[in-house]
């Protein structure tokens, strides 16, 4: 038997707690705009507006496509006790952790540039960059446990084979 009940539950656990990360990563981002009024009008800056934000939030959706799936194949491996998928969970879990990383790095980068930009041109977007912060937060958190769940599988593989 490769993998204990310990360790199945475990990684239902973490594959539970990085659904929820990821689903609030996804409202934060998704509800980020900020409306500025200004002399000659307003000025409006939605998430979208932003490429980088656009690969977070792809980043964010597959992932929790991934992670959805996972969960299904994490419960049914609790309650039958099985051992199967073990290569699905070693790449899956790699490449997802990898997309994961990317995504929150991508976030980070463009919120830390924009709001040098925009604070510099004296338009106030700081609600906008905390709710961009908070969401590349989420996700990074969400990358920390995929990550752990990697190193679960790394280990669970050679005991299968």
């Amino acid at each position: 038997m490769a993998q204990t009940a310990t360790s199945r539950i475990c990684s239902l656990v973490l594959r539970i707690f990085t659904l929820v990360l990821l689903l609030i990563s996804l409202i934060v981002l998704t509800t980020n705009t900020k409306t500025i009024e200004v002399s000659d009008g307003s000025v409006r800056l939605r998430f979208s507006d932003v490429y980088a934000y656009k690969y977070v939030l792809a980043a964010i959706v597959f992932g929790t496509a991934y992670t959805l799936l996972q969960v299904g194949l994490s419960v049914f491996k609790v309650i039958n006790g099985s051992d199967s998928n073990i290569l699905f969970d070693f790449y899956g879990d790699k490449i997802m952790s990898y997309m994961l990383a990317t995504g929150a790095a991508a976030g980070f980068g463009v919120t830390a540039d924009m709001k040098q930009l925009f604070d510099a041109s004296e338009l106030y977007f700081h609600d906008f960059y905390d709710k961009a912060y908070a969401s590349c937060s989420m996700l990074f958190f969400a990358f920390v446990c995929t990550a752990v769940l990697s190193v679960m599988s790394s280990y669970a593989l050679p005991k299968s084979i």
